[in-house]
């Protein structure tokens, strides 16, 4: 099938050069500061810093990658006291000095979760004999004082007036599972005394403290069934507001900061229902207002500075953009201080998603994304990627993905699918896959291809599924029976839950155990379709290994596949310096296979 030619296709280089990551957004001295990861720059991430009169520029050393290895997926890897960044690279601690540069190794180790407290920086440092909360001084040369020890892990250490909060969970569980809240008397330079814990539990996530300029302090728990906010004033424990909706993201990293506080009074909380992002202010009484915004989605980084709030938004017209957030005025003001858009992708038609709604076994409906050809008619029939998330406790992101369009400029539809377990939905849901993997995710999945086959919008034997991470194990085992779909792109693929929870860094031993007990190990013997297996050989979260001993089997078994090995890249293929590899490589898969089908 070919696009008309008044459409032009996105390049790859086009693709990957607009797939800017935004992180980590943080306000310091009068000044903002947020992580940029360019994969066209060769997946390095820097972090760039923007002022009134000055702009955005990047501040961090260009010899420095400023990422973290803790808890394998990293956060909180910056902070900024007195025009002085605080950083993480890949072996160690490191600070620099804007007036001069220079870059000086505090620490080797692996730290994360970096907060400014009174004259000292705090942090998370993991070993593998667990985690350690630190201090470290931040004038003179630095000295590094233990706070706290653990096991397990340990998150979020803030600083109060007089306290100090901080999470702690154990290896048992996934901080999405079971996380606690523990404040200790607190004094800088001093050490926490008579621990407390004040929320959290085997069966309640509590996640993100933080002190409010009431000093009382503030958290999110999923007690309810939904992550709402709480306040703890020193007593007890009392509901901000309630909110159908999930208050935080799946903390899959550090250094989350899902809602902030207004000099009004006002908080300011990222909202999360199904596959939508909205933006609230929960005033003093508790009332809850929507701020009116153009993203419907929002990473759980927001930093407020007077009566604005900085944060990264995106919406299905505009890629993830930095952007500042005026609430003063009877109608908020949107000022974007970075996009990823370049001036070539300027006025490109884009594809748009509806939302689908399909029943499935159990009464239960799931959501997907369905984003047809780019510029197709209304009665459009096209060939169908189906996407399923990692995770898989993650979602479908509403927000222009210039990857997809990628795809959906060459006539295919790309459709997302929220299936079981997915982030968005409430605690219940998020719980539901455990002991199922590989089964109902596979099942939700296969619905959504099956009723565009009903209805007439797919193509038959044009039906395919990929995942990435997890997903990847869902995409495998969805063509390993009989079902809607021709051929399958699993990447950083998992193949076995039982072995990956032996080589899975410490961090994720608990979700695999959990996830386990589904559909298990996938066996060559039973794939049904074509495969193509897309992996780095630095991958650490799900190893490479694994996926070779599989493509090994396939070809024993005549199973048609290709396996593409990128060398020195990790579990993020969409964001490393291959990415635009990764995409030739899957759209030759699909073409190849629909030729195939069309020589029949």
């Amino acid at each position: 099938m070919r696009l008309a030619d008044s459409i032009a296709a996105v390049s790859v280089k086009d693709a990957v050069r607009a797939s800017v990551s935004y992180d980590q957004v943080r306000a310091s001295g009068g000044a903002l500061y947020w992580l940029e990861t360019h994969p066209a720059a060769g997946g390095v991430a820097t972090v760039s810093r923007w002022s009134r009169g000055e702009g955005a520029r990047e501040v961090s050393p260009e010899s420095l990658d400023i990422t973290s290895g803790v808890h394998a997926y990293g956060g909180g890897t910056f902070a900024v006291a007195d025009g002085t960044l605080w950083c993480v690279g890949g072996d160690g601690l490191y600070r620099s000095r804007r007036h001069d540069d220079e870059l000086e190794l505090v620490s080797l180790g692996s730290f994360g979760d970096l907060t400014i407290g009174d004259g000292e920086l705090l942090a998370v440092r993991e070993s593998e004999h667990g985690d350690d909360l630190i201090a470290v001084s931040l004038t003179g040369a630095p000295q590094m004082r233990t706070l706290a020890v653990s096991r397990g892990f340990l998150g979020a250490p803030r600083p109060g007036p007089g306290w100090l909060a901080w999470n702690a969970w154990t290896e048992r569980d996934m901080p999405w599972d079971a996380c606690e809240v523990w404040v200790a008397f607190y004094s800088p330079r001093g050490h926490p005394e008579r621990p407390v814990r004040i929320a959290g539990g085997s069966d309640e996530s509590a996640v993100e403290p933080r002190w409010g300029p009431d000093g009382a302090l503030y958290f999110v728990s999923d007690r309810s069934g939904w992550w709402n906010l709480y306040r703890w004033d020193g007593h007890q424990v009392k509901l901000v507001a309630p909110i159908a909706g999930e208050c935080a993201a799946e903390p899959w990293e550090l250094g989350y900061a899902s809602y902030d506080f207004l000099d009004d009074g006002r908080i300011v909380v990222a909202v999360q229902d199904g596959p939508r992002h909205r933006l609230v202010v929960i005033d003093p009484d508790g009332t809850v207002s929507p701020v009116d915004l153009p993203y419907t989605s929002i990473k759980p980084y927001l930093a407020v500075q007077g009566t604005t709030v900085a944060l990264i938004g995106s919406s299905p017209t505009a890629a993830p953009q930095v952007a500042l957030v005026h609430l003063t005025a009877a109608a908020p003001r949107v000022e974007v201080l970075a996009r990823s858009e370049h001036a070539k992708l300027d006025g490109a038609q884009v594809s748009t998603p509806t939302e689908l709604r399909v029943h499935v076994a159990g009464d239960r409906e799931v959501i997907a994304l369905v984003y047809p050809p780019t510029a197709s008619a209304a009665d459009w029939r096209a060939p169908v990627i189906v996407r399923a998330h990692p995770g898989p406790t993650a979602s479908c992101l509403l927000r222009l993905d210039w990857q997809a369009q990628f795809f959906t400029s060459r006539g295919f539809a790309v459709v997302d699918v929220d299936y079981l377990g997915s982030t968005g939905y409430g605690r219940v849901f998020r719980e539901a896959l455990y002991g199922r993997w590989g089964l109902d995710d596979v099942d939700d999945c296969a619905a959504v291809a099956d009723h565009l086959l009903a209805t007439g919008r797919a193509i038959p034997g044009h039906v395919f599924i990929r995942g990435a991470s997890a997903g990847g194990y869902t995409a495998l085992h969805a063509v390993a029976q009989n079902g809607p779909f021709a051929a399958a792109t699993a990447v950083s693929a998992i193949v076995d839950p039982d072995r990956w929870a032996e080589t899975v860094p410490r961090f994720q031993r608990a979700h695999a155990r959990r996830l386990r007990g589904g559909a298990g190990r996938v066996n060559a013997a039973t794939v049904q379709r074509p495969v193509l297996l897309v992996h780095g050989t630095a991958d650490d979260v799900a190893v490479v290994e694994d996926v070779r001993e599989l493509a090994d089997q396939l070809t024993a078994h005549g199973v048609p596949h290709d396996m593409l090995l990128l060398p020195d890249v990790g579990h993020y293929v969409a964001t490393s310096a291959q990415a635009g590899t990764a995409l030739e490589a899957e759209l030759a898969h699909y073409r190849s296979v629909m030729a195939a089908a069309a020589a029949d």
